[in-house]
This record gives structure tokens, C-alpha cells and sequence, in this order.
């Protein structure tokens, strides 16, 4: 993926977090992913024109469509009030590709910091399509995952990419740095979610 792109990324998972913690209005947040989804979409077609038949660097770009028409359709969706499910039916989809993207990297490419990526990807994706498809109440659940991992998958990948820095770091930090993250979303589960549920209960009626 390019790393301007991904750097991107970041900041919209960032900014996705905190609409779902509360603290940012929807339709606000929709146009930064409208942004986002335009340049992960112009960014996929101008590598493939100019791979050259490039099958490797054809695969790359296909990933990064999975993104940019991910924030395309949360952009549109937040602006025009639409209800979620088709969003996050599209995630499950997306998801289920995730781990296959994953696997390339690990057997084909053998690059097992985005292999680990991936599968990070892979479960954000299904926490939405839970979120959004099945509308269940885990809202701030989603929330913090997804600001844990506009950091750990995104953000700071895309900045040591960007300084020539990425290729020095470690696939065991890399492991590390996600069983960490592993311990957080687990501890989240049982800390956020009765937190949403109890919320969701005090909520009045329509």
C-alpha cells in the first residue's frame, strides 16, 4: 500500500474512533472519510495503469480499493443518514479477504509484519460488520480497538515507511506489539462493552 496512503488511513480510523467513543459528530466525520476514500481509490487505479502487467504490484493496489471504497460508503452513508447494514455486510466480505490478504504475505511474500497487519485488519473489519450489520451494542468496544489500530496498523507503519525506517523493525516487535494489543482488546471487551450495554439500557425510546 503506498505509505501516504496508509499514513491516511491512520487518520481516519482515528477519527472513525472517536465518532464512535462519542466525541465527534457522523456527519462530520463522513467527509474526512469521503476525503480519504477518494485518495484510496485514485491511488489503486494509478498503480495498476502504470504496473506494467506487474502482478505483484496489481495485487498490492487491489487491497487498497478493499479501503478506499470501505470509506467511501461510511462517508456516504454518515452524510445521508442511510442505515448501516449494507456497511457492514460489505466489512464481513471484506474481512473474509482480509485473511487472505494476510496469507499472501505471510506464505507468498513472506513479509510477516503486514501478514500480522492484515489479520489485525481482518478483525477490525468484523467488529464492524457486527456493529453495523448485526447491530449489536459494541459500539465503544469497535471504538477503542479501531484507536488502538489506527496506531499499531497504520500511522506509525506508514511514518517508519516514509523515514526508511519500517524495514529495521523487527517481526518479533512487530509479534510483541500486537500480543499487546491482543491483551488490550481483551481487557476492553469485558471493561467497554457492559459500559455500552449499560448505556444502550438507560437510553429513552423514540
Amino acid at each position: 500500500m503506498s505509505n501516504v496512503g496508509l499514513l491516511y488511513v491512520g487518520g481516519v480510523l482515528f477519527l472513525n474512533s472517536i465518532m464512535l467513543l462519542g466525541k465527534v459528530e457522523g456527519k462530520s466525520a463522513g467527509i474526512f472519510n469521503l476525503f480519504v476514500g477518494v485518495l484510496q481509490v485514485i491511488t489503486p487505479l494509478y498503480l495498476i495503469m502504470t504496473a506494467k502487467g506487474d502482478t505483484d504490484v496489481i495485487f498490492g493496489a487491489s487491497g487498497i480499493f478493499l479501503f478506499g471504497f470501505t470509506y467511501l460508503y461510511v462517508g456516504i452513508t454518515n452524510l445521508c443518514k442511510l442505515d448501516t447494514s449494507g456497511v457492514g455486510w460489505y466489512s464481513l466480505w471484506v474481512a473474509i479477504l482480509a485473511v487472505g490478504y494476510s496469507l499472501v504475505n505471510f506464505i507468498q511474500f513472506g513479509d510477516y509484519k503486514f501478514g500480522i497487519i492484515w489479520l489485525m485488519w481482518a478483525f477490525l473489519w468484523t467488529l464492524f460488520f457486527i456493529l453495523l450489520g448485526l447491530k449489536k451494542e459494541i459500539g465503544r468496544y469497535t471504538g477503542l480497538v479501531t484507536l488502538i489500530q489506527s496506531w499499531v496498523t497504520a500511522a506509525i507503519p506508514a511514518f517508519l515507511s516514509l523515514t526508511g525506517l519500517w524495514d529495521k523493525v523487527s517481526p518479533a516487535l512487530v509479534w510483541i506489539v500486537t500480543a499487546v494489543s491482543v491483551i488490550a482488546f481483551v481487557y476492553f471487551y469485558f471493561t467497554a462493552v457492559p459500559v455500552s450495554r449499560s448505556r444502550a439500557s438507560r437510553t429513552p425510546s423514540a
